[in-house]
C-alpha cells in the first residue's frame, strides 16, 4: 500500500506543461556555435587488387594444343598472359594414325621412327625403322653405314685432337716440343 501511496505523491508533484499556440509575428530561433579541435586518423581496408590470369580452353580433343597462363600483381600494377602451346609428340602421333589409317604402314613406322626412343626400339625389336624406302635387314644394313660413315667423318674432321688424346707419350713429346719452341722465342 505504501507504494500506492507514493506513487500518487509523485504524480501531484510533477509540473505538466502545456504547449501554447505561437503567434503569427514571433519566430522561434536557434543559433549555436560548435568549436572542436582534435586529429582522425582513417585506415580503410581493402582486399588488395588481383591479376587474374585468361582461362585458355582447349577441350577439343582432336587439337594438339596445351594452354599456358599466368599472371603477376604487384601493388600498382598487374599483368597477366595466356597463350596456347603446340604439342609436337601428340601432331606426330596423329599423322601416324592417320597414314597407318590411308594404308601407308611403312610411313606411318617412318613418322614414329623421327623419336629416337622408338627408333632404339624398333632396333632392339630387330624390326629397324624403314632408311629411303628399304625395310627390313636392307634398311638396318642402310642405318649401319650412315652410323659408320659418320664415324669416319667426325675422325677425319679432328685429326688434332686424335693426336692429343691416342697415347700418352705423344702428349709428353709433343709438351715437350712445344715448350722448347716458347722457350726459343723467349730468348
Amino acid at each position: 500500500m505504501k507504494y500506492v501511496y507514493g506513487l500518487v505523491f509523485l504524480i501531484l508533484l510533477t509540473n505538466f506543461a502545456y504547449a501554447e499556440e505561437a503567434e503569427e509575428d514571433d519566430t522561434i530561433r536557434s543559433e549555436s556555435t560548435v568549436i572542436s579541435d582534435g586529429t582522425m586518423e582513417t585506415t580503410v581496408n581493402s582486399p588488395p587488387p588481383s591479376a587474374i590470369s585468361p582461362q585458355i580452353s582447349a577441350s577439343n580433343s582432336d587439337l594438339c594444343t596445351v594452354g599456358v597462363a599466368g599472371a603477376v600483381q604487384t601493388q600498382i600494377l598487374g599483368i597477366s598472359a595466356g597463350r596456347t602451346v603446340r604439342d609436337m609428340n601428340c601432331e606426330k602421333l596423329k599423322n601416324a594414325k592417320v597414314m597407318y589409317d590411308m594404308g601407308m604402314k611403312v610411313a606411318a613406322v617412318s613418322v614414329m621412327c623421327q623419336d629416337e626412343r622408338v627408333f632404339d626400339a624398333m632396333m632392339n625389336a630387330g624390326t629397324p625403322c624403314p632408311k629411303d624406302g628399304l625395310i627390313g635387314d636392307k634398311a638396318r644394313l642402310a642405318w649401319e653405314m650412315e652410323a659408320v660413315e659418320k664415324e669416319i667423318e667426325r675422325d677425319q674432321n679432328n685429326v688434332m685432337r686424335n693426336v692429343f688424346n691416342e697415347k700418352s707419350e705423344t702428349k709428353i713429346g709433343l709438351g715437350i716440343i712445344f715448350s722448347t719452341l716458347a722457350f726459343l722465342l723467349a730468348m
